[in-house]
């Protein structure tokens, strides 16, 4: 039979160890000034939720929530569509600089019968925030984490990064992301089609060990505009392959495949919206122009500028190219998902698929297609990420009364040894 004091530090390391399998790390990037940036949230569906009960989830706009998933928002009564539990979707969020550091506050939950902050935090956020973190952002309005009242407007603080919004010079928008169980950093790096060094980079990482509970920004290649800075969509950025809705669901942006040059169309739930025709010309939002010569090709384009005061800014340019544009590409949209099979169960995005073989899918919209026409400091070059230790809230025995029984054992194990 083992002595006390063996088993005083066989208890010891046992206690270690919880504490190290309790702990994820996440990037955080520190700031100091009151600027944002469009960023995303990788999240999964811990049900069968609604697109508008997962837009309520995160505040954001139904429409925007789609898009942003190259989901197509043509389909009757899209926004009750029921998504099936399982599926990954990119949530797009505002990153702010708060108390210092890159964060979201602008999603709030509103608590239900039985919600604890442990449940909150790891299965509705899908383990985007921990419970601590939400309990520190509500201030005295939490007194116990496992007894809430139904009905309390909690704020729920999600991580996100903005890097000056370039990688590696390059426009990009961050995807805050939760590693799972079967993941690895180069599978990650495949997945979103980086590379295993820039997410080393990024994140400020040692080595590419990463746990599932790790939160880590993954770089995604975008479209930037250039839009005036008092255009209520100023600074827009739209990921390579997702489609961005603005102007009031009045224009709808996308972004590739095969360039990274923003293409802005009229949107296809436009309604009651401005003039999108341009000045001095017959051609309308999209449109494109194009007239062989001699000398290689004229094309004439009218482009989307931002909106600015409920008026859609268009922009008519002329200029010569070496030859004449061929149809536009778009990326392709995928129908509103029902099922979620075994193999994309945990992919990170609902892969974009052909339509009925008949090559991709282009949004419902009266324009004429056309080819189309990238700030700052480089992440791989300077973001200095730090890693930070959150609890994990997918390890029960990370909950606090947990360690703290744990460790009143070893005390008195201890004791007793003596």
């Amino acid at each position: 039979m083992p002595s006390s004091s063996t088993l005083a530090i066989s208890l010891s390391f046992f206690l270690i160890n919880i504490v190290a399998i309790a702990e994820s790390k996440s990037t955080i990037e520190p700031c100091a000034n009151s600027d944002s940036c469009n960023s995303l949230v990788g999240y999964t569906l811990y049900t069968d939720l609604k697109v508008s009960e997962v837009a309520a989830l995160f505040q954001i706009d139904p429409i925007a929530l789609l898009t942003s998933n190259s989901i197509d928002i043509s389909y009757a009564d899209v926004e009750n569509h029921i998504l099936p539990s399982q599926l990954f979707l990119k949530i797009p969020i505002i990153c702010s600089c708060v108390d210092g550091i890159r964060k979201s506050v602008a999603t709030r939950y509103k608590t239900r019968p039985s919600d604890t902050l442990a449940s909150i935090a790891d299965s509705v956020y899908g383990g985007l925030v921990s419970g601590d973190q939400i309990r520190e952002a509500n201030g005295n309005l939490v007194t116990d984490p496992t007894v809430l009242d139904v009905g309390m407007n909690l704020v729920v603080p999600l991580p996100c990064t903005c890097f000056n919004s370039s990688d590696n010079f390059l426009p990009a928008v961050y995807l805050s992301y939760v590693v799972r169980e079967m993941d690895s950093l180069a599978g990650i790096a495949a997945r979103f089609y980086t590379t295993v060094t820039d997410l080393m980079n990024v994140n400020a990482m040692g080595s590419v060990a990463v746990k599932a509970g790790d939160i880590i920004s993954v770089p995604l290649p975008a479209c930037a505009s250039n839009f005036p800075r008092h255009a209520s969509d100023f600074a827009l950025l739209v990921p390579n392959g997702s489609y961005a809705i603005t102007a009031s669901h009045c224009v709808q942006c996308s972004c590739g495949p095969g360039n990274l040059n923003l293409y802005c169309t009229p949107a296809s739930l436009a309604v009651s919206c401005s003039s999108m025709q341009c000045r001095n010309s017959n051609l309308m939002l999209g449109n494109v122009t194009a007239q062989p010569s001699s000398a290689g090709c004229n094309v004439t384009t009218c482009s989307y500028g931002g909106f600015v005061n409920s008026t859609i800014l268009t922009t008519l340019s002329n200029f010569l190219q070496p030859r004449c544009p061929g149809e536009h590409q778009f990326p392709p949209l995928i129908a509103p998902p029902t099922t979620v099979t075994r193999d994309s169960m945990f992919a990170p995005a609902p892969a974009p698929s052909l339509s009925d073989g008949a090559g991709p899918k282009t949004p419902k919209s009266s324009f004429m297609p056309s080819s189309g026409s990238l700030p700052g400091f480089s992440p791989a070059n300077g973001p200095i990420g730090s890693a930070s230790d959150a609890t994990n809230l997918v390890n029960p025995l990370s909950s606090f009364p947990t360690l703290a029984f744990l460790l009143l054992l070893l005390k008195l194990v201890l004791l007793t040894a003596l």
